[in-house]
C-alpha cells in the first residue's frame, strides 16, 4: 500500500486524482496540503485525510511515498524538485512546466533522488490513440502529409471553469497550456517534432489569457501538422486526422469511431482496449522499480513545444525548434 500526499486542489482533475487514489486497492490518502487552507482543509475534511499547513512537514514525513502535485503551473519547478528532493514519488497533472529550462531542472531532481516521475497525459493511452500509431506503424496511410488534432470545449463561454484558471501568471497561459496540450502531446507522437511551430491566440471573451489557439507544426519534407483548441465551443467533437501518401484515417466524426481509407472509400478500424490510467500506470512503475523515460520524454517535448508556441504567438513569428 502506498501512502500518498496531495498537494494541491488548485487544478480542476485533483478531485478526480483523489478519487482514483481513494479506489485504487493499493494507494491510498493519508496527508493534504493546499497553498489556499481553507479549501486544503476542506478537501481534507471529505477524505479523512490530515491537513498539513507545512509543505515542508508533509515531504518530512516519511510514512509518505509519493505525492499527487496538482498546484499552479507557475510552482511545478519549486515543488517537485522539494518533492524529490525529500524522496517521494511524484504524479503529476500535465504541463509538467511551463519552460524547457524548468523542465529539465525537475527531471534532473527526479534523476538524482531516484523517485518516479509520471505526467498526466492521459489521450496517449486510450485505444483510438494506439490504433492509430498501429496504422502509422505499419505504413498503411504511407508517408504522413498532414494532421490535425482538434479538442475544445465551452468552460470560458458556460462559466464552469475555476475563475483562476485564467490567471495568467499562475497558468503561464489560458486553452493552450491548459487544453491544447492533448492536441499538442497527440500531434508530437504522431508525426514526431517538428521543426518549427507557429501560433496564433483568440481572446473571444476578453480574458487575460487566450480562450482559443490554433498551432501548425512545421516539419522537413513540406508536412505539417494542425494544433486546434478552445475553451468557447459547447459541441465541438474532439477529432483526430492524419493524411498520408497511401490514405487517411479519421477519428471522431463525430462518433467515437476510426475510419480507414487507402482508395476504396471508408472502414472502421477496431479499436482497442484503453491502457491502464496514468496513475494507475505510476503506481505499477513504483511498486515494480520500473523507468519512467518514455512517459518523461514526451513530457518534457510537450512543455518544449507549449514554450515555442506561447514565443511564437508573443513575437508575431515562426519559432525554430532546436534539436
Amino acid at each position: 500500500m502506498l501512502n500518498l500526499g496531495i498537494l494541491s486542489f488548485w487544478h480542476v482533475h485533483a478531485k478526480d486524482y483523489a478519487r482514483e487514489a481513494e479506489e485504487h486497492p493499493e494507494t491510498t490518502i493519508t496527508a493534504i496540503w493546499d497553498e489556499d487552507e481553507e479549501r486544503g482543509r476542506k478537501e481534507a475534511g471529505k477524505s479523512g485525510a490530515e491537513y498539513i499547513g507545512s509543505l515542508d512537514e508533509l515531504l518530512a514525513n516519511d510514512s509518505i511515498d509519493g505525492v499527487v502535485v496538482t498546484c499552479p503551473t507557475n510552482m511545478h519547478k519549486e515543488i517537485m524538485i522539494k518533492a524529490a528532493e525529500a524522496g517521494k514519488h511524484i504524479f503529476t497533472e500535465k504541463v509538467l512546466a511551463a519552460t524547457e529550462k524548468e523542465a529539465l531542472a525537475i527531471i534532473d531532481s527526479v534523476k538524482r533522488e531516484g523517485v518516479k516521475l509520471f505526467v498526466s497525459l492521459p489521450r496517449v493511452y486510450d485505444g483510438y490513440t494506439l490504433a492509430i500509431q498501429n496504422i502509422i506503424d505499419t505504413g498503411e496511410i504511407g508517408e504522413i502529409t498532414q494532421s490535425r488534432v482538434r479538442l475544445a470545449h465551452d468552460g470560458a463561454t458556460a462559466g464552469w471553469l475555476p475563475h483562476h484558471f485564467y490567471n495568467k501568471e499562475a497558468c503561464k497561459g489560458g486553452a493552450l497550456i491548459d487544453l491544447g496540450c492533448h492536441p499538442v502531446y497527440l500531434t508530437r507522437l504522431f508525426q514526431g517534432m517538428p521543426k518549427s511551430v507557429s501560433a496564433q491566440f483568440g481572446y473571444v471573451t476578453e480574458k487575460p489569457v487566450e480562450d482559443q489557439a490554433v498551432v501548425t507544426f512545421h516539419y522537413s519534407g513540406g508536412s505539417y501538422g494542425i494544433v486546434e483548441t478552445g475553451f468557447v465551443n459547447p459541441h465541438s467533437p474532439f477529432t483526430i486526422e492524419l493524411h498520408g501518401t497511401k490514405g487517411s484515417v479519421l477519428y471522431g466524426m463525430p462518433d467515437d469511431v476510426i475510419l480507414l481509407n487507402k482508395g476504396e472509400g471508408f472502414e472502421r478500424v477496431t479499436i482497442p482496449t484503453d491502457q491502464p490510467s496514468p496513475f494507475s500506470q505510476w503506481v505499477d512503475h513504483v511498486q515494480h522499480n520500473k523507468d519512467t523515460d518514455e512517459n518523461i520524454a514526451l513530457a518534457l517535448d510537450l512543455t518544449v513545444l507549449m514554450e515555442a508556441s506561447y514565443r511564437s504567438e508573443q513575437e508575431e513569428s515562426e519559432v525554430t525548434i532546436i534539436s
